[in-house]
């Protein structure tokens, strides 16, 4: 039996729904239908490197100036122990409920219609906000290369936005094609520039920043002290940003139930090694100090006389192609989080509308519209990146959350595949990402306060309005009624 919340979308008779909905529910979900099958293993696993391969170039070497090459090594370590053991409790999910809803489906049928919504809220402000950074940072590698004679500005912003929405509205067989290219053509530059940079490798340069005092526990290795170890957390995220996103694609993939988790492993197995041969590569070829702060961190550990090479000019070109490949992923994930609330109901429902080709062209177009006012108005992309990080660490927590809470209460719920060590696995994605959540506040406290106010009015919104209006027939909707209805029958 479904609670109480379905009732409005359930009960009204098919021709004259009183909320504005659809005659029926075969006719609602008709219009609202993705391309199946149209994602097998090597496009998904390039779709979880393309999501991230951006933070390899740039990014991550800000946290040298919060907790030294020490502190952000350490950082790493850690948050990349809680990705991975994120992504596992993730594919086991994935596996239970393969639909576009992806962490929002799996927080429903824990937590209920309150935390479904607040976790697919937070993965929209991820999403949405992430692209909108990246084309800032796109026109600023277009200015400093000197493509086409063009300054960063809004018609780069715009030009990025019309042209790779437009190939998502393609469709998503060749929208992912496309990003599997980029992201090969990136990743072949990290592996590259690992080897030019590691052949002057000095183990001296890493620890060069010199050492705060007064500190607790500052060192050479920790200039900053243990609590550096804590604020460099959000830059140790910058390598494994996105890849959570790759269940999105559950309903255009090949036999979701396997092909997800096997994709996920493979995707976080690439991210982990680029991750270490491109932090060590580069703090040893050029020099912690020298990198902290810089805005093309790879390409000056190749210049420490600042004249160009052969090997940095290539490698200054596939930044810009990974800017690329992760502003293209992240246009995706965001549409399909867009489309999969908006079916359900928690958003105005228009905006899960697909085309003929099967994409969500409403899902695209607003959060693009919307990526691009802000890019253009603000032209601040460190700011909105911070505030892309705050929501994806509420996130982690709600989606680790939900897997405990379904091995706990569902231990019989049928599962085709099972994360590896349990719930303890998923108990350490948990507190890690409580971790990283609170160290966003030491590294931008408005950032953190600006994505609370857009929690605010979203949750607002939902307490008002859409929670009284969700649709029951939408998968992940219908998903959580059954287990409503199992667990009344089992009281009975």
């Amino acid at each position: 039996m479904a609670d109480s919340t379905h009732a409005d979308s359930t009960s009204a008779p098919p021709t004259a729904p009183p909320d504005g909905g659809p005659p029926s529910d075969d006719a609602y979900l008709e219009r609202r239908t993705l391309r199946r099958g149209s994602a097998g293993p090597l496009l998904l696993t390039g779709l979880g490197v393309a999501y991230v391969v951006s933070g390899d170039f740039s990014g991550w070497n800000n946290g040298l100036a919060h907790g030294g090459f020490g502190g952000l090594a350490i950082a790493a370590v850690l948050m990349g122990l809680m990705y991975t053991c994120l992504v596992f409790a993730l594919a086991e999910l994935a596996s239970i409920l393969p639909t576009a809803g992806g962490g929002y489906g799996f927080a429903r049928r824990a937590l209920g219609t309150w935390g479904g919504f607040l976790t697919g809220t937070a993965i929209l402000i991820e999403y949405v906000l992430a692209p909108a950074a990246i084309a800032i940072f796109i026109g600023d590698y277009v200015e400093s290369l000197g493509l086409f004679g063009l300054h960063s500005g809004w018609p780069v912003y715009l030009a990025c936005f019309v042209l790779f929405i437009g190939i998502h509205l393609w469709g998503v067989g060749e929208a992912l094609r496309f990003s599997l290219v980029v992201t090969a053509i990136a990743v072949a530059a990290l592996l590259v520039f690992a080897l030019a940079a590691l052949s002057d490798f000095h183990v001296d340069a890493l620890n060069d920043i010199p050492v705060k005092t007064g500190a607790f526990g500052a060192s050479s290795w920790l200039p900053f002290g243990v609590l550096g170890i804590w604020a460099a957390f959000p830059f140790g995220m910058w390598f494994f940003l996105g890849v959570e996103g790759v269940p999105l694609a559950a309903e255009e993939t090949k036999d979701p139930a396997r092909t997800l988790p096997r994709a996920m492993a493979a995707a976080m197995g690439v991210l982990l090694l680029l991750a270490l041969i491109t932090f060590t590569a580069a703090t040893g070829a050029r020099g912690s100090a020298a990198i902290q702060s810089v805005g093309d961190p790879l390409v000056q550990a190749l210049q420490p006389h600042g004249t160009p090479t052969t090997v940095s000019r290539i490698v200054n070109y596939a930044g810009l192609a990974g800017l690329v490949a992760s502003f293209f992923s992240l246009i995706f994930a965001g549409s399909r989080q867009l489309f999969a609330l908006s079916r359900a109901g928690y958003l105005p429902r228009f905006l899960s509308l697909t085309s003929r080709r099967k994409a969500p062209y409403l899902g695209l177009l607003v959060p693009g519209a919307l990526g691009f006012g802000l890019a253009a108005a603000t032209g601040d992309g460190a700011r909105m990146l911070n505030v892309a990080v705050f929501g994806a660490t509420i996130s982690y927590a709600l989606m680790a959350l939900s897997h405990l809470v379904l091995r706990r209460r569902e231990p019989g719920l049928h599962r085709p595949y099972r994360t590896p060590g349990g719930m303890f696995t998923s108990g350490v994605a948990f507190a890690l990402a409580c971790s990283a959540l609170v160290a966003t506040f030491l590294v931008d406290k408005e950032a953190a306060l600006i994505a609370l106010a857009v929690y605010g009015l979203a949750l607002a919104y939902f307490a008002l309005y859409s929670r009284h209006r969700l649709v029951a027939a939408a998968p992940e909707e219908e998903f959580a009624a059954l287990a409503a209805a199992e667990a009344e029958l089992a009281r009975d």
